[in-house]
């Protein structure tokens, strides 16, 4: 047993060792009585992503980025291989996200599977389809940050104007203005307010005697024989009516025998002609002087 002390030292020497190798992967994440399965996706910028960056599936840790190669004679220069466990089959239609990992800036991927399952699994070693989530951080520098600028020159310049505004005299006519406006007002609320005390009264009175006489006028119209009335009036109208069409009553033949119409008509044409001679030749119809026709003159001398 004179080597046994050598021995001794060489297997410590070979479990230090073992240790290191085991805490080393350890340190980095990996685990190394697990197997697993490997991936690669390709990008154009990663962001600040670093091997040995968890990989996530639905938050869930299920392994890390193993190695980054680049080419950057490529139009997408980084290629990017992750190990996961080797008992998670991912399906067809799976894509490979890079997200952010906190609020720090760090960079992780993750596996996001399609809504629907397919029933064909991805082989080891496939190259996934990717895509790029930005961060929080980089929505802010893209979109809100982007327009901080413009948002300032636009206060500046209502900054601007507001100075411009008080350093005239806007503001003081504007004041005045409003106080003529409220002037009125108070003018206008107290005439609604006499008119209210005062004539309201006397219009609701003048109403509700006009409703008094409605109802009243309704009442009497009510009362009144309205039907017996219509029906007289239709009965005298009817009589009316055969009087005038009967041809053996007075107003019947006045009005259907045509000989008494001409002959009416012949008298009138003889006494307008009677009149129009008499204009005409008034001597022959009338013989009247104050002293006497010349005929009785001459008896008288004789």
């Amino acid at each position: 047993m004179k080597h046994a002390r050598e021995i001794k030292v060489a297997i410590l020497g070979i479990v230090c060792l073992g240790l290191l190798y085991f805490g080393f992967y350890f340190l980095k994440g990996v685990n190394l009585f697990s197997p697993t399965y490997g991936y690669t996706g390709i990008f154009s910028d990663l962001g600040g992503l670093t091997e040995q960056a968890p990989v996530y599936i639905k938050g869930y840790k299920v392994g890390q980025v193993d190695k980054i190669a680049y080419d950057f004679s490529a139009r997408e220069p980084f290629t990017v291989s992750v190990s996961i466990d080797k008992h998670i089959a991912l399906t067809e239609g799976t894509t490979m996200m890079l997200v952010a990992d906190g609020l720090l800036g760090g960079k992780a991927i993750e596996l996001r599977l399609p809504q629907e399952l397919s029933a064909n699994t991805i082989h080891k070693g496939d190259t996934l389809p990717t895509g790029t989530e930005p961060s929080l951080t980089e929505m802010l520098e893209t979109g809100l940050l982007a327009h901080v600028d413009s948002v300032i020159l636009k206060a500046d310049s209502l900054v601007a104007l507001l100075q411009t505004q008080l350093e005239g005299d806007h503001i003081k006519r504007t004041l005045a203005n409003v106080d003529k406006v409220s002037s009125d007002l108070t003018v206008s609320s107290r005439d609604i307010r006499t008119l209210t005390h005062d004539k309201l009264p006397q219009v609701v009175d003048s109403v509700e005697n006009i409703v008094n006489n409605a109802g009243i006028l309704m009442a009497n119209l009510k009362d009144a024989d309205i039907k017996g009335t219509v029906s007289k009036l239709d009965t005298t109208i009817g009589q009316v009516s055969e009087l005038l069409a009967s041809k053996e009553g007075t107003l019947g033949m006045l009005l259907n025998d045509k000989s008494l119409y001409t002959h009416a008509d012949s008298a009138i044409m003889s006494v307008d002609s009677l009149v129009t001679d008499l204009k005409a030749h008034p001597k022959r119809y009338v013989h009247f002087s104050l002293f006497g026709s010349k005929d009785k003159k001459n008896k008288k001398r004789k």
